[in-house]
């Protein structure tokens, strides 16, 4: 599926998707948008970026594309490319040239991941002009009423080569995520899984103590994303250390030895 195909559009009128504010960010972010300022926001894989993107998109009724960023990503899948169709050549807009059209929310997630090109069409978006140039075409588009920028990444996986330049980083307002306190996440885990809150408990207790060994024995944390998964296994009739192992293990690390020993951390969390 190309990136003109593959972006998600929650249309005006669509419900809010669940999302449990931690602080002040959706105060924040709305008058971000009241005010057409572009959003920065940092934080861990898994801790709620997307989920809050989408839930304040339908809030404020306005459409939603999502592009997930990757290293080939280029400028030319945002704003579109000339295409055959039917024996004919025709523009495709791309997903950041629809949104700017139409007023809607476009989101970037992962955005460092992106070819470094890609920064550079957001510059013009991204300061009190909010214009995007279409070279192939000549146009050069007026964002519409209720567009808005939205872009994020991950801290913790940026090296010299994947790194939002200061220049770039000083366009944004910016909002810090992590993964929410326990007496947030385990209400959040409950209502996703179907699991008692009771027994989703020790699962983000254990979440937790796993999250204390990134940069140890585990490059990333265990998001919140996969205890729900774990909770989901364990409603359905799966024995708790089989749930924890497939969906908060196995996605965490494939050495043996490590493996091991956070089965052995299950254990003492379990009993």
């Amino acid at each position: 599926m190309s990136i003109m195909d593959g972006t998600q559009n929650i249309m005006e009128g669509a419900s809010a998707p669940f999302y449990l504010p931690q602080g002040d960010e959706c105060t924040v972010f709305t008058a971000a948008f009241e005010n057409n300022l572009p959003v920065l926001l940092k934080g861990p894989t898994g801790c709620g970026k997307t989920r809050f993107v989408a839930h304040m998109a339908a809030q404020l009724g306005r459409p939603l594309y999502t592009v997930a960023c990757h290293d080939d990503l280029s400028a030319a899948d945002l704003i579109g490319r000339y295409l055959l169709k039917g024996g004919e050549t025709i523009w495709m807009d791309g997903p950041l040239t629809r949104a700017v059209r139409e007023g809607a929310i476009c989101y970037l997630d992962e955005v460092v991941e992106a070819r470094k090109d890609v920064t550079v069409v957001l510059h013009p978006l991204t300061d009190d002009r909010r214009i995007l140039p279409i070279d192939r075409t000549g146009e050069e588009l007026t964002a519409a009423p209720g567009f808005m920028l939205v872009a994020s990444y991950n801290p913790g996986y940026q090296n010299i080569l994947k790194t939002l330049k200061p220049s770039t980083r000083q366009r944004f307002i910016s909002m810090e995520f992590n993964f929410p306190r326990p007496e947030h996440e385990i209400p959040v885990v409950a209502r996703e899984s179907g699991l008692s809150e009771e027994q989703v408990k020790p699962l983000v207790r254990l979440a937790n103590k796993l999250r204390a060994m990134k940069g140890q024995d585990l490059e990333e944390g265990v998001s919140t994303r996969l205890v729900v998964y774990a909770a989901t296994l364990i409603r359905q009739g799966m024995p708790i250390e089989r749930a924890i192992l497939a969906a908060m293990i196995e996605p965490l690390t494939d050495d043996a030895d490590v493996k091991r020993g956070l089965l052995d951390l299950v254990t003492a969390v379990f009993g």
